[in-house]
């Protein structure tokens, strides 16, 4: 069952799952690293066939206001030396369309829509 709606293709659903699980692992290790609390807010619209998201937090700001790159990490070695990160922004980036982060009086913003269409 989607957590969505009924009618939201599973796919979607899916995508919408490994899409937010990332960004929100983000927030809380590196925008509310080291406090007690912080607080999160998440917006979903439906959007044409697809759906809007926005979450807003109000965490640190990201390094010079601006979204990481999201290249994909270095692969060519071994098993053993597989990066722990380097991939969040990169799924990210390839999952989602319309990427825009802003920095507004305390709060980062986060917006993007994810389409069945991908």
């Amino acid at each position: 069952q989607c957590w969505l709606a009924d009618g939201t293709p599973r796919t979607l659903c899916d995508t919408a799952e490994q899409v937010l699980a990332e960004a929100l692992n983000n927030i809380v290790e590196h925008a509310h690293a080291g406090r007690d609390g912080g607080r999160i807010d998440i917006e979903t619209t439906y959007a044409g066939s697809g759906l809007a998201f926005c979450i807003r937090d109000d965490g640190v700001p990201m390094p010079d206001g601006h979204l990481p790159a999201g290249r994909l990490a270095e692969l060519s070695g071994g098993l053993d030396d597989l990066p722990e990160g380097g991939f969040g922004w990169f799924m990210i980036r390839t999952l989602t369309r319309d990427l825009r982060y802003a920095r507004q009086g305390g709060w980062n913003q986060l917006n993007f829509r994810i389409s069945p269409e991908g």
